[in-house]
């Protein structure tokens, strides 16, 4: 299937309105973050210990963290959240980290888990971009209460 000739439109404005009758509150923070300090963003251990602080922001409860250091730099690290996830990607030699913030959840503050990071990496700049993710009407009764 072909999907390049599709013209279908995605919301990546994290101000509209929902127009679901719950409170739902599904988002997904594509964070790019530049001029970063290197020696940070090469240091697999470092980077464990800031997505958890970033999550636990968040209000988030981390369930696993899974990390991976390549040579000769670099790092991917991923938090397992009970209300989804959280992933760095780094490339030192650029200064440069992709950041992948999923939160699910009524009480969920991912903006927060942004701002930390992009002040503990020492980000000279960055971009954010919010994704509502809506869930489709016919599973409103099925959304899980918070934990």
């Amino acid at each position: 299937m072909d999907i390049s000739k599709k013209k279908k439109k995605y919301n990546i404005n994290s101000e509209q309105q929902r127009n679901n009758s719950c409170d739902f509150q599904g988002n997904h923070l594509l964070l790019e973050l530049y001029g970063c300090n290197s020696e940070k963003l090469n240091d697999e251990l470092y980077l464990r210990c800031q997505l958890n602080s970033a999550a636990k922001l968040a209000k988030a409860s981390v369930l696993n963290i899974v990390s991976n250091k390549f040579e000769p730099f670099g790092v991917t690290a991923i938090a397992l959240l009970a209300e989804s996830h959280l992933s760095i990607h780094t490339w030192p030699e650029s200064q440069y980290s992709a950041i992948d913030i999923f939160t699910c959840g009524r009480n969920m503050r991912p903006k927060l888990a942004s701002q930390f990071l992009i002040e503990s990496l020492e980000a000279s700049s960055h971009l954010l971009k919010t994704v509502a993710r809506d869930y489709p009407s016919y599973i409103e009764e099925q959304i899980r209460e918070p934990m």
